[in-house]
């Protein structure tokens, strides 16, 4: 069986497992938010490793379950200074699909992930320079007070997903990865009981897979374990998983 073969066959599978997922679509429709998560990968020892953190089981949104961080993208995110722009074909991946398709939506999305990881985790991503980068507004302070420059061209696009219609939130996700060796700084106190995440781990990728986490995250682990084993190259395709009469497609972009 050919490499190409065993992708396909796994495309299948992966597909199937989001259609054949119990989930209340009762919900008033509403459009998806677009949104970003990075997965953040170490890949200096003999297994890659992710890091994944457990949102507090307080939450009315997935309590308890091991997550990527991210979120929505916020206006700031448009225009904040980079070090580095995205690779080309990132970028063209990005917009591809997209309603209104442009190159500040594409750094938005990139700079939403890191600023979400900064949020979440107190993890600064980018490169440390003497000068201050010009941050845009307050939700980038933090990188102005480290010298802190988000770094767009070590951000690889891993994998796109929209949540199903009728469900209570409905997110656009851009699925990203960055190397740990992109980690610049770090902000303590960020990761604790009364936080957000409650817990950060760097667990292998074939044991992450069986954390209690959203099956969306599962399957796009397992797209991320494919794409490091093919080279992790900017250009190879990229998965969408959408809904359509309930049942998911997987589309190459």
């Amino acid at each position: 069986m050919t490499k190409e073969t065993t992708t396909t066959d796994l495309a299948k599978v992966w597909a199937a497992r989001m259609t054949n997922v119990e989930r209340d679509q009762t919900f008033p429709d509403s459009e998806p938010r677009d949104a970003a998560t990075l997965m953040l990968i170490d890949r200096s020892g003999a297994k890659p490793k992710v890091l994944l953190g457990r949102r507090h089981a307080g939450h009315k949104f997935m309590p308890g379950k091991f997550v990527f961080p991210g979120g929505r993208i916020e206006p700031l995110d448009r225009i904040m200074p980079a070090a580095s722009e995205l690779d080309p074909a990132t970028e063209k991946k990005l917009l591809e699909r997209v309603k209104n398709p442009g190159v500040a939506f594409a750094r938005a999305i990139a700079l939403a992930a890191v600023r979400e990881m900064a949020e979440e985790t107190g993890l600064l991503l980018g490169s440390k320079r003497n000068d201050a980068p010009a941050v845009p507004g307050e939700i980038w302070a933090d990188f102005a007070k480290a010298h802190v420059h988000p770094d767009l061209g070590q951000i690889h696009f891993i994998a796109r997903a929209i949540t199903p219609p009728r469900r209570p939130k409905r997110y656009d996700t851009r699925f990203l990865t960055a190397d740990a060796t992109a980690i610049a700084d770090k902000i303590e106190g960020i990761v604790g009981p009364e936080s957000e995440l409650v817990e950060l781990t760097w667990v292998p990728i074939e044991e992450a897979t069986h954390l209690d986490m959203p099956t969306i995250t599962g399957v796009v682990l397992e797209e991320l374990a494919a794409r490091v084993a093919a080279g992790m190259g900017h250009e190879l395709p990229v998965p969408f998983y959408f809904m359509i009469e309930k049942q998911f497609f997987r589309e190459l972009l």
